[in-house]
Order: structure tokens, then sequence, then C-alpha cells
């Protein structure tokens, strides 16, 4: 068979591919056999998108798929099933060493000489993803897409419905552990958001091992996009696999064997290409691995873009929930607090106090010194309610005036911070507080102790200004 002439026939950017497989059903070489025109341009033509980013620009037939390429596990998983197994290949992603997206289509050939087979490998390269390709998906990982995307976007419970999506992906991975852990890059931080477990032993906290058994995980997590090396995804299926994984990752490598883990399913999230977390599934079934790869090939680019609309709402809601001045809470999470207990939605514990603070001087100190000197005023009289009420909720009901509300504490406890408060009391200090409180120990009603705390403020507050009249706004 005139393996050239099958290449030529193709239109599109075409390759024959062999596979060498040994007697125990391994494989060793992958080799790009032959090519068309238009493939052969894709490495040595400069004016083609691919040509930057080949490892070699000239072609020499019959050689090493790593001579143009990174060795690349997905990439060399799919030669095989298609070669060997008989089985049709295509996909439509945007690795990570690219800056374009890769449809690929890979037919097997019944040119198979001893134990050497053979693929036909197309390819066609877009600047910009296509809908309609990444749409172009079979029946069963369609189905498996459409139900993560519709509990998503249907959810009025985010944490739960993840939870729902993290165990269907582990039954369909067939794994013993799931995790979804989210990273934040800037801060070396990670979270893990959801996890499932195929047995209740395995149901243990993922985040409190990873936190008690390393020193800090996220040396570990920085080290994956490395490991990746520049594909969508890191499959880990086999012994020779994890050979692989242990040159690219010898310490992770080691930790995974430590723990028993065979083989290891790891998805980036991605948003806009900046990494917000990772899919992991450990000791998954290995034959349902084209159907694993196409299913989260898709869904985790729906659940990325989900997750990133949840932090950004939830931001959304900081800033519409903090006075951005002093970072405490405004008025507006105030009312609603107010509003809540009220209506019962929030049930104070018995011993509460309701404090009302208000700054003396501020008014003088705006006039003489600029608005810019009385914020940073508010700032320091706000860092300073905090240190004291650390456990309590405190907002800042407008102006200079500002509400606590501790709750599980004493009256003796109460006093003690009160106290401290009252230490900037004299004419001299720039930070001077005029203070009244409600202490309850049994059922408050939220408005009286807000009216009584405010009335002793007030009161306070003229203390202050007969004790020192030269802080009096003129």
């Amino acid at each position: 068979m005139n393996l050239q002439q099958i290449a030529d026939s193709f239109v599109p950017m075409t390759c024959i591919m062999s596979v060498q497989v040994f007697d125990d059903g391994s494989y060793g070489n992958i080799r790009i056999v032959c090519g068309n025109k238009p493939y052969v341009d894709s490495i040595e033509n400069p004016d083609n998108i691919a040509f930057s980013v080949m490892l070699k620009n000239k072609f020499i037939p019959d050689s090493p798929y790593e001579r143009y390429i990174p060795k690349d596990l997905n990439f060399e998983d799919a030669c095989y099933r298609c070669a060997v197994m008989k089985k049709p290949f295509h996909t439509y992603i945007h690795p990570k060493r690219y800056d374009f997206w890769v449809d690929m289509y890979m037919m097997p050939l019944t040119a198979d000489e001893g134990n050497t087979y053979y693929l036909a490998y197309s390819q066609e390269l877009t600047s910009d993803a296509i809908s309609s390709r990444m749409s172009n998906l079979d029946a069963a990982v369609t189905s498996a897409v459409i139900e993560t995307c519709i509990k998503l976007r249907g959810t009025k419970d985010f944490k739960n419905t993840m939870d729902e999506v993290i165990s269907d992906i582990r039954s369909l991975c067939e794994a013993d552990k799931v995790c979804l852990i989210l990273t934040d890059a800037q801060k070396r931080s990670f979270s893990v958001l959801s996890e499932a477990a195929s047995t209740p032993e395995g149901n243990y906290p993922v985040e409190d091992y990873l936190r008690a058994n390393y020193e800090d995980f996220y040396d570990i997590i920085e080290t994956w996009e490395d490991t990746i090396a520049g594909s969508t995804c890191l499959i880990i299926q086999n012994e020779k696999d994890m050979s692989v994984l242990n040159e690219r990752n010898p310490v992770w490598c080691e930790s995974l064997k430590l723990v028993n883990v065979k083989t290891i399913v790891l998805f980036p999230l991605k948003n806009d290409d900046e990494t917000i977390g990772y899919i992991w599934a450990l000791n998954f079934a290995t034959e349902k691995t084209t159907q694993i790869r196409a299913t989260l090939e898709s869904s985790s680019f729906f659940i990325a873009s989900e997750i990133v609309n949840r932090q950004l709402m939830d931001k959304l809601r900081k800033i519409s929930s903090f006075d951005i001045l002093t970072g405490v809470k405004n008025r507006n999470a105030m009312n609603q607090r107010i509003d809540d207990i009220i209506d019962g939605k929030d049930n104070l514990p018995e011993k509460t106090a309701v404090i009302f603070v208000d700054l003396n001087g501020l008014k003088q100190i705006n006039d003489n010194g600029g608005h810019a000197t009385g914020d940073r005023l508010l700032k320091l009289s706000a860092d300073i309610l905090k240190n004291t009420f650390a456990d309590s909720d405190i907002y800042r009901a407008g102006g200079d005036e500002f509400m606590v509300l501790a709750a599980n504490i004493s009256e003796k406890e109460l006093e003690e911070r009160l106290e401290s408060l009252r230490l900037y009391r004299t004419g001299s200090e720039e930070v001077s507080f005029a203070l009244g409180y409600c202490y309850s120990e049994g059922e408050i009603d939220i408005r009286q102790a807000m009216s009584v705390a405010d009335k002793r403020m007030y009161a306070d507050k003229q203390f202050f200004y007969e004790k020192y009249p030269e802080r009096r706004r003129k």
C-alpha cells in the first residue's frame, strides 16, 4: 500500500502515522511516516499558522512525532486507540502550547505490518474558537455536557449543585475520588469547592488532608501547568504513563504513589487563558478514557465559566455590602441585617449588644485639614473598631457614625472593650469616640435596642463637647 498516495488523496493537511506495539500490548515509537503538501507546509512554511510552534521546521519522513511537538500522552493515547484498536477519533481542542485551535481527525488504516499499525491524521487549524465545532460531540458526551449546563444554570444552591456535578463526574470516571479545587495565583492559595468518593471510607475532607500532610500544597499545584506540558489535560493510565509523570514531576508522583494512586485525570479549569482551578479524578476506569476526556474537555469549559460568574457576583455583592473607604459593612448591609432580624430570618443569641459609635470633632478636622485628612481618620477609627470587635459585625451607618452588633458577649467583656475605646477621649487625641450601647441577655427588640444605643451615644457626645468645647465645629 502506497502510504504517500493515501496522504496526498486528502485535501486538508494530513499525515500517515505509525504506532509500534510490543508483545505485552504496550506501545513504543509513534512516527509521522509521510504527509501531504499542506501538512508539510504546516511544518516548513513560515506563512503557516503552525510554523512558529514547531520544534523543528524541516520535515523528515518516518520521524518520531516528538521531533515537531512536545511529548503528549493524550495525543499518544488517541493514536494508539485509532491505529491499534481501530477506533476513529475526533476532537476540537486548544492546547496551552498553541495560540490556535486544532480540529483533529484520526482514521485507522488496514496497512498494518507485523507489530506496526497505521492511521491517517488530518487537522484544520483555526485562530479562534468556532462554536459549531466545539459542539460537534457524540450523543453520550453531548448528553452529559448538556445535563451539566442545565444543572449549573438552573440552580439556586450553587454549592449543592457543584457537589452533584462532581458526583456525576465521579460516576462517569468510575473513580475512587474526584475533587474540584479552586486556585488563586496572586494569593498562592487554594480551596476545595466540591468532592465525591466511591466509598464512605474515601469520603474524607480533601482540603483538611492536604493542609495536614503538606507544608504548602500550593507548591505542588504550581507545578501542574508544566506537568501538563502544553496539552489540554493530564491523563495517567498505566505504569508507562506514570514513569513519564515521574520524569516531569517526581515530587508529586511520589506523593501520589504513597496514597496508592495508580491512575489520574487532571483537568485545568480556565477562563480567558487564566487557570482558576483543577478537577482531578483518582484511580479511574481507564477503558472509559476517550469518553472521560471528551466529556471533561467540554464540561470543564462550562464549569469554569459558571464558577467565574459566581465569583464575580460574590465580588459585586461584597462591593454592594461593604464600605469602600473603611472596609467595614455599609448601611445597605446594616439595613438588610436589621430587616432579617425583624422578619425572624436572623435570630440573635441571648447575650447581644448593640453599640453606636460616633467620631468627635470630625467636622472640625474636615474644615481645618480637608476631607483627605477626615477620610484618613475614618479609616483609622474603623481599624480600631475592627481590632476591638474582631468577632463582631461592624457597619458604617453613615458619615462618621458606626454600629457594632456584638453577639455571644458578656456585659463584663463588653465594658472592658468599651473602656479601651474610651482611652481615646482626651481633647488631644486624634481619634475620639462617642459611645452608646444597649445590652440584652434575653430576647432583644432590635429597633428598641438601636434607639437606646443611639440616644446614649448622643448624650456621650454632648458630654465630650461640654468638656472639650474647642473640638466643637465653629
